[in-house]
């Protein structure tokens, strides 16, 4: 029995996605170095030594079905500078989750994260013909809402004491969603944050 969604690669101008593989490890762990975003307690990113720990953790959950993880890398450099996912797989409803996603720092605020969520969008929507894409963060961290509101996902509610952190404490979670009847328009709107002017 195959397993859906199967892996693949996407490509953009500034970035491609591609499945997450341990010789990825490097520059991974050089990204996560940048801007040493595995300090912020509401977030999971690994720490340096955490990098390959996390990539097995992403591989393994890969096997069970419930995750397609990715690298992304950017065209300028060929490096890797994050990760990303789909996540919270529901074959039966087509259903997933674009999550558990992370960049260095200097590449945030660019094009390369528009163009990541076009791609990954784009693929669900239009090549495994998904009826809801989610998107799900901490509610206290406003960098990742505002992000993915400015996709055009719309809130779908707050998953009060949702989750327990590594560190203890309880995580109220803010649930987004882009609908199958929402995606012209939200492909419309991406494309154009691509090619506006910076």
């Amino acid at each position: 029995m195959s397993v859906w969604p199967e892996p693949v690669k996407l490509s953009g101008k500034f970035a491609s996605v591609v499945p997450l593989l341990q010789a990825h490890h490097d520059d991974l762990v050089e990204a996560v170095k940048d801007g040493e975003l595995y300090r912020l307690w509401y977030t999971n990113i690994p720490a340096p030594g955490e990098v390959g720990a996390e990539i097995e953790r992403r591989l393994a959950l890969h096997k069970s079905g419930s995750m397609l993880p990715f690298a992304v890398i950017e065209q300028a450099s060929g490096r890797a500078v994050g990760m990303t996912t789909y996540m919270n797989i529901d074959a039966a409803n087509r259903r997933l989750e674009i999550g558990s996603t992370w960049y260095r720092k200097s590449v945030q605020k660019s094009p390369l994260n528009t163009e990541c969520k076009l791609l990954l969008l784009q693929h669900a929507f239009e090549e495994l013909t998904c009826i809801a894409v989610e998107f799900r963060t901490h509610v206290i961290n406003l960098q990742s809402r505002q992000a993915i509101e400015r996709l055009g996902a719309k809130p779908d509610g707050i998953l009060r004491a949702h989750m327990r952190m590594e560190n203890g404490t309880v995580r109220d979670t803010a649930v987004y969603s882009i609908i199958a009847s929402e995606w012209p328009s939200v492909k419309a709107n991406l494309n154009w944050l691509m090619e506006k002017p910076r």
